[in-house]
Parts: C-alpha cells; sequence; structure tokens
C-alpha cells in the first residue's frame, strides 16, 4: 500500500532569494533538512538512517505557490580569489564582487510543499516519522534571509491529492524527458557528499613551506552528488489532416468527418496505426503487448495511463459559422512514450480512413494555426473551458432516463428540485474526472448541460450511438480555473475516444470582486483607477524599468502612444446595485475594448499573466485592497450581455469638443456614431438621458443605445474610457 510524506514549508515573508528556477530545488529542501537536524557537523544515527532513507525516494511531487519576480538590486560581496590579493585571507575583504540579487514574491500564507510516495511498511513509516521530527528544526530555504518553518505529516495515498488541491498553488511532477523544468533531487550518496563536502569547506586554508616561506593554499571542496530530475515535461504532438488521398490535385481538398461520429473515427485511427506497428516486428511478443498498452490501452495499469497516447480529433470551431466537422487529427504523445515521434508518424500518415467513396486518408501537417483555438501553443492558457464534445462522466452521475412512452406522463416528468440533484452529482463527477485526467487546478466553477454551449455545437446525446456510454451519461461541461491552463483538455471517461473535448474561452475580460474592507465609494472611483493601473505596471515592469505600452499607454521613450488605435488596457468599476459603493472591478484587453485592434502573442501573453498577479492595490488613503481570483462568467451578463439594448452606467465624454454654435445632442451623437465606426460596432440608435458640464465646458452625459441585433460587451467608448467613462451595461 503507497503512502506519502508531505512536508509543507512556510515562509515567514512572502519574498524567495535563492538562485535557480522556481520552486526551489528539492535537493535545496533536503539541505536545510540536514541544516536543521545537525548539531555542529554531528548527526544523530536516527536523523542519519531516516535522511539516507529520504534521498533514496523517487523524486516528490511539488506544490508552489504561483510566483513572480519582483525588483532586483545588486550587492557587493567579497570573492574567494585570493590570488588577486597574494592569497592572504586577511585581505579578503578587498576582493568585491557584484551579486545581482532578485527575489521571486508570493502569498506567504500559501506553503510551498514536497510529497514523496513510499511503501507503507513498518521499517518506511518509522524512517518517516523522524523525518517528520526533523522537519520541526528547519529555520530558512534559500539565502540566510529567507527564514521559514515547516511541518510534515504521513497521509495514505487517498488523502494526498486532497493535500496537493490548494487555490493560488501550481503542481509540479518529475517526467521524463528532457523539455521540461530542470530541477537538483537527491540520490543515495547526497548525505555522504554533503558531509565530506562540509568537513572539506572548514578546511579549505593550509599552509605549505618552500624553503623559509609558508605559503597559504586554498582547496576547493567537492560538489555534493545530486541528480537533475525534469518536472512537467510537455507533451510532443503530430498534427495530421483529413484529405482525399485519390484527388490528382496538388493540395487534395479537405475530406470533413461529422462530429457525431468521433468515437468510431478514433477507434478506426487507433486500430490501424496499432496494427501497422505491430505488423513490424509480428513474432515479437513485447512488442505487440507494448502496442496493446499504449494504444488501446489493454492491460495497461495505472502507471502506463500517463503514458498513453491521446487521439484528438479537432472540430474546426473558432468561427460563429464554423460546422465544427472534424478535419484535422492531434495525436499527442506524453513524455516517457514507449515510441518515437517518428515511429508514430509513420503508422498515422497515409492511413486509410476506410471511406472508399471519399478516399480519405491522413497526411501529416505542419499547419498549427488550429491548435490555437484548443489552447495547445503555450501563449493559449485560459481560465475557462468549454466542451466542444459532451464529456462522458461516471454512472453515479448519468440522468434518470424516462421511457419516450412515458414523456406525457406527469408523475416520470423531472421536477426542478431533481433537475439540481442531477446537475449536483454531474459537477461532482466532473471535478472527480479533472483529476484522473492529472489536472491538478481545483475550478472554482463547474457548469454541466445537455445542450452545446456554441450556437452551431450538438447536443450530447447525439454522440452516444456507436460507443459504450449511455446517453444519459453524457454533459456538456463548462470550468472556470483560479489559474490559466493550458490545453488540450479532454475529460471523462471517453477522453481516449475523443470525448470531452474542451476548449479555451477568451480570457479578454476580467471582473473583480472588489472586497468587502475596505469600502470604495463611488466617488473615488478615479483614484482607485489609477492605483490599479500603477499595481499593473509594478507588476509588468521589465529588468531594465521599462514597462511594456499595454499597460502604461506610453512609448518606450515616454511619451503617449500615438498609434491611433487603443492599444493599452482599459479599466473601469461599478456600482451594480447603487449603493454609493463600488463593487466590481474590470480589467479589458484593448482588442476586447477596441475591435479594431488585433492581439499579438506578446501582448496577449502579457494580458494573461496580469490576472494572476494582480491581488493586491495599495491605493494610498482608500486603503490596500486585496483581490481574490475573477468572477464566474454568470456574475458578469452586465458587462458583457449579449443585448441590444445597452445604458450608460457612468458618464460618456466626447472625444472632441463641439464647435460653437453647433448642437450638443447632435454633436454628441456624431461622436459616439464615430467612436462605433472606429471599433468595428454596429451603428446604434441613440438616445441622451441627461446632459451635465464638465469643468472645462465638455459635455458629459449619460445614453441609451439600441443597435440592430444583440451584440457582446463590454462597451466603454468616448475620451475617458481607458479611465473608467463611458461604461455601459446591458439592459435587461
Amino acid at each position: 500500500m503507497q503512502a506519502a510524506l508531505v512536508l509543507s514549508v512556510h515562509f515567514h515573508d512572502g519574498r524567495y532569494h535563492g538562485t535557480g528556477p522556481w520552486p526551489p530545488a528539492p535537493a535545496r529542501v533536503f539541505q536545510a533538512l540536514i541544516a536543521g537536524a545537525a548539531w555542529g557537523s554531528k548527526l544523530t544515527e536516527p536523523h542519519r538512517a531516516a535522511l539516507g532513507w529520504l534521498e533514496a525516494l523517487e523524486p516528490p511531487v511539488i506544490v508552489a505557490p504561483l510566483a513572480r519576480t519582483g525588483h532586483g538590486f545588486t550587492s557587493y560581496v567579497p570573492n574567494n580569489d585570493l590570488d588577486s590579493v597574494g592569497g592572504d585571507p586577511a585581505r579578503v575583504a578587498e576582493i568585491r564582487a557584484a551579486k545581482a540579487i532578485r527575489p521571486r514574491l508570493f502569498n506567504a500564507t500559501l506553503p510551498l510543499i514536497y510529497a514523496w510516495m513510499f511503501e507503507s511498511i513498518a521499517t518506511n513509516l518509522a524512517h518517516a516519522q523522524t523525518t517528520c521530527a526533523i522537519a520541526q528544526h528547519l529555520y530558512q530555504l534559500g539565502r540566510g534571509v529567507d527564514m521559514a518553518w515547516a511541518q510534515a505529516v504521513v497521509v495514505d495515498a487517498e488523502g494526498l491529492d486532497v493535500r496537493l488541491d490548494i487555490p493560488g498553488t501550481s503542481p509540479f511532477r518529475p517526467t521524463p524527458g528532457e523539455n521540461g523544468l530542470s530541477l537538483v533531487c537527491p540520490q543515495p550518496g547526497s548525505l555522504q557528499s554533503l558531509e565530506q563536502r562540509y568537513a572539506g569547506q572548514r578546511k579549505q586554508f593550509g599552509e605549505q613551506r618552500i624553503g623559509r616561506k609558508v605559503q597559504t593554499l586554498f582547496t576547493r571542496p567537492n560538489k555534493p552528488l545530486f541528480q537533475l530530475i525534469s518536472y512537467n515535461s510537455p507533451s510532443e504532438f503530430l498534427l495530421f489532416e483529413i484529405r482525399n488521398a485519390d484527388s490528382s490535385d496538388a493540395i487534395p481538398e479537405f475530406v470533413p468527418q461529422p462530429t457525431t461520429k468521433i468515437a468510431a473515427l478514433v477507434e478506426t485511427l487507433r486500430d490501424g496505426a496499432a496494427r501497422r506497428l505491430r505488423d513490424v516486428l509480428p513474432g515479437d511478443p513485447s512488442h505487440a503487448a507494448t502496442v496493446e498498452r499504449v494504444f488501446v490501452g489493454r492491460g495497461a495499469d495505472d502507471a502506463d495511463k500517463s503514458a498513453r497516447i491521446r487521439i484528438i480529433p479537432l472540430p474546426s470551431i473558432g468561427h460563429p459559422q464554423a460546422n465544427q466537422a472534424i478535419r484535422r487529427i492531434l495525436v499527442e504523445m506524453p513524455p516517457g512514450c514507449a515510441f518515437s515521434p517518428a515511429d508514430i508518424r509513420w503508422g498515422f500518415a497515409g492511413l486509410d480512413l476506410a471511406d472508399e467513396a471519399t478516399g480519405a486518408a491522413l497526411f501529416a501537417s505542419y499547419q498549427r494555426g488550429m491548435l490555437r483555438r484548443y489552447g495547445v501553443l503555450p501563449h493559449e492558457t485560459r481560465r475557462v473551458w468549454r466542451t466542444v464534445t459532451p464529456a462522458a462522466l461516471p454512472q453515479p452521475a448519468a440522468r434518470r432516463r424516462i421511457d419516450p412512452k412515458h414523456l406525457a406522463n406527469p408523475s416520470d416528468q423531472k421536477g426542478a428540485r431533481e433537475r439540481l440533484l442531477e446537475e449536483g452529482r454531474a459537477i461532482e463527477a466532473v471535478r472527480a474526472a479533472l483529476r484522473h485526467a492529472r489536472i491538478d487546478v481545483g475550478p472554482t466553477m463547474v457548469r454541466v448541460q445537455r445542450e452545446p454551449f456554441s450556437a452551431r455545437g450538438t447536443r450530447a446525446e447525439t454522440f452516444a450511438p456507436g460507443t459504450r456510454f449511455a446517453k444519459e451519461r453524457l454533459w456538456h461541461v463548462e470550468i472556470t480555473f483560479p489559474t490559466p491552463v493550458q490545453g488540450p483538455l479532454t475529460i471523462g471517461d471517453g477522453r481516449y475516444l475523443g470525448l470531452g473535448l474542451m476548449q479555451p474561452v477568451g480570457d479578454d475580460l476580467l471582473v473583480f470582486r472588489m472586497p468587502a474592507e475596505p469600502r470604495v465609494p463611488s466617488a473615488r472611483r478615479t483614484d482607485l483607477l489609477n492605483a490599479v493601473r500603477r499595481a499593473l505596471m509594478a507588476c509588468a515592469r521589465r529588468e531594465d524599468g521599462s514597462v511594456p505600452r499595454l499597460f502604461s499607454g506610453h512609448e518606450p521613450d515616454g511619451s503617449p502612444a500615438a498609434s491611433g488605435q487603443h492599444e493599452h488596457i482599459f479599466l473601469a468599476a461599478a456600482d451594480l446595485d447603487q449603493d454609493g459603493w463600488l463593487d466590481r472591478l474590470l480589467v479589458v484587453a484593448p482588442w476586447l475594448g477596441d475591435r479594431s485592434v488585433r492581439a499579438t502573442d506578446d501582448t496577449r501573453e502579457l494580458f494573461i499573466a496580469c490576472e494572476t498577479e494582480l491581488r493586491t492595490v495599495r491605493a494610498g488613503a482608500l486603503g490596500v485592497l486585496e483581490l481574490a481570483a475573477p468572477v464566474e462568467p454568470d456574475d458578469t451578463h452586465a458587462f458583457i450581455g449579449p443585448a441590444r439594448n445597452w445604458h450608460s452606467h457612468t458618464r460618456y465624454r466626447p472625444t472632441r469638443h463641439p464647435k460653437r454654435k453647433a448642437s450638443i445632442e447632435d454633436a454628441v451623437k456624431a461622436d459616439v456614431l464615430a467612436e462605433c465606426e472606429r471599433r468595428n460596432i454596429p451603428e446604434p440608435i441613440i438616445e441622451l438621458a441627461d446632459l451635465a458640464f464638465g469643468a472645462l465646458g465638455e459635455p458629459l452625459v449619460h445614453l441609451r443605445l439600441l443597435f440592430p441585433k444583440n451584440i457582446e460587451g463590454p462597451l466603454l467608448l468616448g475620451r475617458d474610457s481607458h479611465r473608467g467613462g463611458g461604461l455601459f451595461l446591458a439592459s435587461k
């Protein structure tokens, strides 16, 4: 039976000054445990035995708070280059070397967790309990200023997932491969090498007599023995297109496949590729067994699940009129896959789909634009994800089936209470499905329904025919994570058959609930938004001190951005209940506020990063505001609609001052129409609700806009739109 030693390190301050990547490597923690347990150069035998046991375990799973790099500084410290001062230790203070220090900043209330797995036999449990006692003596981790304390407990394997599921943290798992995050870890012999290094450091200087002169010698101690382990190695992806193999065209046309037959398509491709690879070595039973485990899953145990390839048909999405037919196949090869990418590509390329009428076959593709739609590229991480193909949830999450013959019988119809209970069971099943899919970030919100989320999507039950899943087990799912997650995401029991495939929903609008304390009055809206912009600029500041135009609104030379487009973020604050206190804070991407702006990979990545870092706003006299994660989409309808009618929440200030003797009403309407045209917004019917004048005599108006069709928000228009002015809300 498996157990886990869970070590939680708590920092006294939310800063870490140690070198190397984040999180701190397990080797650092191992050294910190030794430093806490040792009395001078002495270790007790029980402590030595426990640390020797710990170094022999497999590398731990790490859960670390989300961290960002703070402002750095340079410290000048003595160097050990004695040759430059004639080898005289007394003159070491004359040698000064620049040392760059740049701390990592994080939430100090969140622990840094290391979890080692082991077999729960008596000897191992005894060593684990001794290690728990050693953890009580840990006093720092990193540099000397990084004061910390630790606690350790032994838990069973079932309780481990609960302890690792902490909002605001990110998991790191050891994985095969060389492209992940490399962290040094202890290995058998590490403890002995550290003891030898400690003894060597105490005798770095020696003396050698040459004639009548005595020369001081410096001896460098041996380096400790550690191993380099890769964490969170990314999967490798191979992309194929379904095209007509019988075509004589230079570029054969696509042969779209129906989305509802996605499971059958995956089985056809899986069996065809597996047959090809089995036929390579027909007399080798171990090779055939490996193909069965990796492709089909037959004979696979829990350890093999993480090494199975996934065949993911990609429905065409990304445009409201896309019919979601399947034109591309993505093959995901996880780290540690038993086959090389060349073998997998050979197994799938040219594979016939057994469709003689169309001649459909797979062609290798290097056009990866569609992968952006499914969040596969690194900078396409998102918080909100929705299913394109429904997820097959476990049987307890199935809806009660109603016999079609009894649909008209009132006693067989479902009431609101039963529907809510069914949805509640499905939501719990989704949370379990995320753990089974090794998605370690716990969701903040889950929504389930049978209807698709897109207008061209398909209801969940239509995917059931031809599969082993009853239609009552199929649900469309929307998941909101506390932090951005990278794709591709497939969840549920049918994730190896193309079911449960999710697409990211844009995080171009962030809506935060204002904290209960301190409260900010509506009259101080401008002061609040100025403080928020300063907080974002501090988070985005580069090493050279410059701030990207996305947050500052200025060019690198300090001059105002003058591209003619709104290429920096929009900020707004709203008092939805009209009680005089602000209750929502909005951060809007420029390509959403001004639809003529096109996002680049760099600006999108910067904007996504801001939502994980914008947590504390120091607003001067208004106080320090601690923001939680952005709220769920259901709480943002007033800002995003869709709706035809929109009304002003904050006054609209025209971009140009009305000309003399001109009608103010006509001038305002013309200004609004010009704003909508510049931002690719349909032309509305405009009604002035009331009119006031600013300090310089410019009109400040409340408006009602009626569009010819439903449009989506947010709508921020006018001269003050980057500072909270001209915010419109959807009318119910």
